[in-house]
């Protein structure tokens, strides 16, 4: 298997970022589409130009991103192809690394392997929402990672 590595997204990463956001977010059945393809080709444009935009790359190609603003995470996302074999495990690593004094983000509910995969990186459940102030109105999870904090069991599901 050839080795993933992780580097700052470019612009010329738009499209690639694209592809992954929404290869990713269509395993998400219970997400409505809200927006067109050009929407989201735009909205990635714009993060990948003012978010700090971390890009997994393996063989030249990316295959996933994370995304870091103020000491929120406020994307990561693995093409399903490439997903359970560590490569959102680096990215959240990075930004762990990005952000010393702790992190947080916000998860869907629903999305119960991406909150597994938080929770066993020492993210601890801040609140539960029922959704309304987010664009999708479907319940989500606040998590925060606290470096400072001891080690010991995860917050509730």
């Amino acid at each position: 298997m050839t080795a993933v590595t992780l580097r700052p997204a470019t612009a010329a990463d738009a499209g690639a970022v694209t592809a992954v956001f929404v290869a990713a977010r269509r395993q998400m059945t219970y997400l409505p589409t809200l927006h067109t393809d050009d929407e989201t080709a735009r909205f990635v444009a714009d993060l990948v130009a003012d978010a700090a935009v971390c890009v997994a790359e393996q063989a030249g190609a990316v295959i996933g991103f994370a995304a870091l603003r103020r000491g929120w995470l406020e994307h990561l996302y693995v093409d399903p192809v490439h997903q359970r074999r560590g490569v959102g495990t680096g990215l959240l690593e990075w930004a762990k690394q990005e952000s010393p004094d702790g992190l947080d983000l916000w998860v869907f509910q629903a999305n119960t392997g991406a909150r597994r995969l938080y929770e066993a990186h020492g993210f601890a459940l801040v609140v539960l929402t029922d959704g309304a102030a987010n664009e999708e109105r479907l319940p989500d999870a606040h998590l925060r990672f606290d470096p400072a904090a001891p080690a010991g069991p995860v917050s509730p599901s």
